[in-house]
Order: C-alpha cells, then structure tokens, then sequence
C-alpha cells in the first residue's frame, strides 16, 4: 500500500480497487475543486467507514 499523506484514505481506496494512488488523489482535488468542496465530506465518510486496523 502507498503511503498515507492526510488520513489515508486515498491510498486505502487504490489499495482497495487496485488503481493508481496519485489518479485517487487527483481525482479528489479536482473533484474538491470543481464541485464546492463535496469530496471533503466524502473523503470523512470514507475515513469513517475504513476498517480500523487499515488506518494510519
């Protein structure tokens, strides 16, 4: 697994559906950037709902 940078989520979900960690990471900045900031919420929900063992 990539290394975590904020909460790890990013390189859970690439660990997870076998995909690029930088195109996750990517595609939650211009996801943040273009629509007012809804991927901040779903990037908590998905820290919520990450298995705790697989946490930072």
């Amino acid at each position: 697994m990539s290394s975590p940078k904020l909460l790890g989520v990013c390189a859970w979900l690439a660990y997870r559906f076998d995909l690029d960690v930088v195109g996750v990471r990517w595609a939650f900045i211009l996801g943040t950037i273009f629509t007012v900031g809804s991927p901040i919420l779903l990037y908590l929900i998905v820290y919520l709902i990450m298995p705790k063992n697989q946490r930072i």
